[in-house]
């Protein structure tokens, strides 16, 4: 692949839920709960996870007690794995480990300050992100984050943990062109349609609100007011007083226009359909 010419690059993120992710979080919590009790601890923990099992191995060295049972299971449910019918829960899924003490070779070297294990790894800062990350593989962290926060939050309450995100960039030398292609995928419940399931991914992962309020606001249901009519909402209101009677008039003289310019396509129950809290202002944007 020529970096001075056109060319593709494809990056990919995982969700909590994905059997990778989950192998991860399981030795993650295992060695934060050993050094929480014993800082020179040396762990080598790895964790196989399939269909109703979760299997722990490695060596561990230390002088503390921890509950690997206790803790496979918590992180496993933490993830949202708390039904049969998902395939795994953290409440009966076996958990098998097979933990022993540091190999004695290892420990010759890590005794005298040497590494217990080595690893090669590559890539530098750039500025294509706000984090100095590339861009293809920064997408995919969003869009897999904005699938679990729609899961987490109840937005997309037939989502499941599973999910993944791919992004493909163009890039022309090392300036990103183009997007190129994105692949969004998700456990679900098999009672969701798949284009019910992609208008919603788009909207409420895609284009996902960044704030707490913003999101809140996005589950306003747009299938509530006209086919062809679109919400856009604006910033709620800092201030806790009452709207003014010219912002009430304003508002007033805005329903009455898209009524008078739309009325095939302004329903009357679209223009009930505006909100009467003060706290948010909705404006409908009439598609051609």
């Amino acid at each position: 692949m020529s970096r001075k010419g056109r060319h593709l690059f494809t990056s990919e993120s995982v969700t909590e839920g994905h059997p990778d992710k989950i192998a991860d979080q399981i030795s993650d919590a295992i060695l934060d709960a050993i050094l929480t009790k014993d800082p020179v601890s040396r762990v080598a923990c790895e964790t196989l996870v399939t269909t109703g099992l979760a299997v722990v191995a490695g060596e561990i060295t230390t002088s503390a007690y921890v509950d690997f049972q206790e803790i496979v299971r918590a992180t496993i449910n933490e993830i949202g794995y708390n039904r049969g019918k998902y395939g795994f829960d953290g409440e009966t899924c076996a958990v098998l480990s097979s933990i022993h003490s540091q190999s004695p070779d290892i420990a010759l070297g890590v005794d005298t300050g040497g590494a217990g294990d080595q690893g090669l790894m590559f890539g530098f800062a750039c500025t294509e992100t706000e984090e100095l990350m590339p861009l293809p593989i920064m997408l995919a962290h969003k869009l897999a984050k904005g699938l679990s926060c729609a899961r987490r939050d109840g937005v997309l309450d037939y989502l499941r943990p599973d999910g993944k995100s791919q992004v493909t960039i163009e890039y022309d030398g090392n300036r990103p062109a183009r997007v190129d292609a994105v692949v969004v995928s998700s456990q679900h419940s098999p009672l969701v349609t798949q284009e019910a399931m992609k208008e919603d991914i788009i909207e409420n992962t895609a284009a996902r609100p960044r704030t707490a309020a913003a999101r809140s606001r996005a589950r306003i249901p747009r299938r509530s007011i006209a086919r062809r009519a679109t919400w856009r909402a604006t910033s709620p209101r800092t201030s806790s007083r009452p709207a003014s009677p010219s912002a009430r008039s304003s508002s007033s003289r805005t329903r009455s226009a898209l009524r008078s310019r739309f009325p095939s396509r302004f329903t009357p129950r679209a223009a009930d359909a505006f909100p009467k809290r003060r706290s948010r202002r909705l404006f409908a944007t009439i598609s051609s």
